[in-house]
């Protein structure tokens, strides 16, 4: 097979939650058990960390990862979905997965994989845990994909959890309210592994408790040992954050620029700090380095990512209604004269909230991803001048941001998001 025939394997013949939605969603670990019994189960032998969340589960994932590896160790980090190549989804110290490995990994278990027919999800796990022992990496850190208690990720025993925090997403999938989605998420806390939980939250702090006492496992609410506070921006352009430990004070950059990295830090601190305890050598120099480093080590992408100056032009991946807030508290912060924000988003999702959130004195141009969950532009336009937002349909996402480039001044911003696939399809990202 080719490396592209390979491609259209994964992509049309499992179903891919990402494309097409409910259709691919699974309710049950069966297909990940019997992958990972016919690789030999890689995941027994796997070390890692174990990351899940409604936001922030990814810019914590890579920021865990970045510190491991300026420690000096050999980190896997498996992450979904993936903004440009499929290989993204499966990296070792920041290199993506070869092709050829891929090719390889379909063409010897295609017959198993046709006769199981697992999720596209599903079968990248298995790829991911199965290259992860082959090539033998020290430890690696787990992005859950949705969810948690039946998330094809909730097989591996991992030497910490990490739950960031609880917001509304998925919700036909994981519950309409913040302590029933807590309960899902709180799936990946384990018997006697310690978890982390980034974000102290009324509304799910009892349900976390709860799963950890019913494991026996040692629970971290991050703020009530490490309290982070934005300190501006440092001479290289990196984010600046006050970490206040034990009455004690510090500084450290980041290379991620969203206000959101403020919740995530301390979970992010914690966790390192518990990997530490374990055995892990994860030195002062190695935390600094790692998490002013995130993007040049691990590649990260779409997180309040400038794209341009003059007019600023910056892309985030936030689509559900706390990641959208923050957005809009970070873009309010901007200088700029006119706002013009380039908008797709998928249409298994109530986007009222979202609409209704969104400046009213910006100009809106709709755009759709080419997936099939996308929106259509004329539906999400009527939505949104009920929520009274005024705008035009571009249907091309690259071409609606030539139109706002063209109708912007040096003065003016540009945002562009919605949802991941709107930034997925941004061309030189």
């Amino acid at each position: 097979m080719t490396y592209q025939e390979t491609l259209d394997f994964l992509f049309n013949a499992l179903p891919m939650f990402q494309r097409v939605g409910a259709a691919a969603y699974k309710n049950d670990l069966n297909n990940t058990h019997a992958i990972c019994a016919h690789l030999g189960n890689p995941e027994h032998s796997l070390k890692c960390v174990h990351v899940a969340g409604t936001n922030g589960k990814g810019s914590t994932s890579h920021s865990i990862c970045s510190v491991l590896m300026e420690a000096g160790y050999k980190v896997g980090l498996y992450t979904s979905p993936h903004l440009k190549t499929f290989t993204e989804r499966i990296k070792i110290n920041g290199a993506d997965i070869p092709e050829k490995e891929v090719v390889d990994f379909v063409e010897d278990n295609k017959a198993f994989l046709e006769e199981l027919k697992p999720s596209f999800f599903e079968m990248t796990v298995g790829m991911a845990f199965w290259f992860f022992a082959k090539e033998k990496v020290e430890i690696a850190v787990i992005e859950v994909g949705m969810g948690g208690r039946l998330d094809s990720t909730n097989v591996v025993m991992p030497e910490v959890s990490v739950i960031t925090n609880i917001g509304f997403d998925h919700m036909q999938f994981l519950g309409n309210t913040l302590p029933l989605i807590a309960g899902e998420k709180a799936g990946i806390i384990k018997h006697n592994i310690p978890v982390v939980i980034s974000q102290k939250q009324e509304e799910t702090f009892s349900v976390f408790q709860s799963k950890a006492h019913e494991m026996q496992a040692p629970i971290y609410f991050a703020e009530d040992f490490i309290k982070v506070k934005r300190s501006g921006i440092s001479s290289s352009g990196r984010r600046v954050f006050e970490i206040i430990e034990q009455d004690e004070k510090s500084l450290i950059e980041i290379d991620l620029h969203g206000n959101y990295q403020e919740k995530n830090l301390a979970g992010i601190l914690q966790t390192l700090k518990i990997l530490k305890n374990l055995g892990w050598k994860i030195d002062e120099s190695a935390v600094k380095n790692g998490l002013s480093h995130i993007v040049s080590n691990t590649g990260l992408k779409g997180r309040w990512q400038i794209l341009g100056y003059h007019p600023l032009t910056i892309c985030d991946t936030g689509h559900n209604e706390d990641g959208i807030r923050l957005i809009i508290e970070q873009i309010i912060e901007q200088k700029f004269n006119n706002l013009f924000m380039v908008i797709g988003m998928v249409n298994d999702k109530d986007v009222s909230k979202v609409l209704s959130m969104l400046p009213k004195n910006a100009w809106y141009i709709f755009c759709q991803a080419t997936i099939p969950r996308a929106m259509d532009p004329e539906e999400l336009s009527k939505k949104a001048m009920e929520a009274g937002l005024n705008g035009e349909i571009v249907k091309d996402v690259n071409q609606a941001i030539e139109k706002a480039k063209k109708s912007a001044s040096k003065e003016d911003l540009i945002f562009i998001g919605g949802s991941t696939f709107v930034v997925a399809e941004i061309n030189n990202l």
